[in-house]
């Protein structure tokens, strides 16, 4: 009789299952397993042999609440930004970044502590425990989601809703190098499934350095940053302005101010937001300019040393703003020092509380396309 049945989800990944689970399953597929591969014209699949002798090691255990960040928030909003990020893990952390390592595009940074994530955490490598590799983030949304529809339909028992996450490398049928894998494993009582996304070859000691390097660097805060109260506003305002033009133009004021607009030689559009929370530099805003228009005051700020004013891509504007599927409590605007970039900060509470959960953290830098004004 075989124990082994091999079957698509709705999400269409291929998905082995051992029906038995046997002590091999329990310790992970020494024998035969799987690689998929889905096109329009259905799911191809080949099969391959484990070959794990690395030198870098991962392995944790997703809990309830980290599931839900990833396949609720985050992956989402991630997906958004671009089809290809970075994962990089730590001994304390996974952090998932975009276009760190070239300069084309919106920067996203999204940071989360060990804890917030996983159980079990265990990772090792010849590289201070670090390890990072390229991946597509809606393969990965895919298998988290995959996950969770099985756990909800079949999970039972005192092992149930235990997925279990680990950096794998199979060598594929007819292949002479084996390629590596990130692997979710879902065990119930009477059953494992295990589900392979393809990741790049792990990044090379001077990568990760250079990786590093540019996380380092696109942790430095601006000077002054507002608050956003509501970031539907925003998004609707910028909805519209697409059909204008490409180019926005967004000052950042001591006083609380955010003015973006967009010109063309038909027409010019803006939105000003108002004595805004201000964290970092302030500055009282002087009375002359109460009634001033909107254009004029954010001129006469600039002038005084007390604003800065960048020019960014509507597209990279609009893009970043799809970080509301995080479903962030704060967000904060600021130009960083000399006008190098917009910064967008987004802020998460400790559930039932105002106080900041430093577990999470999510930021975009947008590049700018002209030097700006101070």
């Amino acid at each position: 009789m075989c124990n082994i049945l091999y079957c698509c989800d709705k999400f269409g990944t291929l998905l082995r299952w051992d029906l038995q689970e046997s002590t091999t399953t329990r310790r992970g597929f020494t024998l035969d397993s799987y690689h998929s591969t889905t096109t329009k014209f259905g799911a191809i699949f080949y099969f391959a042999r484990e070959n794990w002798k690395a030198d870098m090691k991962f392995k944790a255990f997703l809990t309830e609440h980290g599931v839900s960040l990833l396949e609720r928030r985050f992956l989402p909003a991630l997906d958004k930004m671009g089809k290809i990020c970075h994962l990089f893990l730590t001994r304390d952390h996974a952090i998932f970044l975009h276009n760190l390592l070239n300069g084309d595009g919106v920067q996203c940074i999204a940071q989360f502590r060990k804890q917030a994530l996983f159980d079990d955490y265990r990772i090792s490598s010849q590289n201070e425990d670090r390890i990072a590799f390229a991946i597509d983030v809606s393969l990965l949304l895919r298998a988290v989601r995959s996950s969770v529809s099985i756990c909800t339909e079949f999970g039972n028992g005192p092992t149930a809703n235990r997925l279990q996450i680990k950096l794998v490398k199979k060598l594929p049928l007819n292949c002479t190098q084996p390629m590596p894998f990130l692997t979710f494993e879902t065990k119930g009582y009477k059953s494992a499934v295990v589900q392979d996304v393809p990741i790049s070859k792990p990044l090379s000691r001077a990568e990760v350095l250079e990786l590093q390097t540019a996380l380092d660097l696109a942790q430095d805060l601006p000077q002054t940053l507002v608050q956003v109260p509501d970031l539907n506003q925003l998004q609707n305002f910028v909805d519209r302005m697409k059909h204008v033009g490409d180019l926005l133009n967004v000052s950042v004021s001591k006083y609380g101010d955010l003015h973006v607009q967009i010109s063309t030689t038909l027409i010019t559009l803006g939105a000003e937001f108002r004595k805004l929370l201000v964290i970092g530099e302030q500055a009282e805003s002087p009375s002359d300019d109460r009634n001033l228009s909107a254009q004029t005051r954010s001129e006469r700020a600039i002038s005084r040393g007390d604003a800065q004013r960048v020019q960014v891509s509507v597209k990279h504007f609009s893009r970043s703003l799809q970080c509301h599927l995080a479903k962030p409590d704060c967000t904060f605007y600021g130009i960083a020092s000399q006008g190098s970039c917009l910064t967008v900060i987004f802020q998460f509470f400790i559930p039932g509380t105002h106080q900041t959960d430093k577990s999470i953290s999510l930021h975009c830098r947008l590049p700018v396309l002209d030097p700006g004004s101070n």
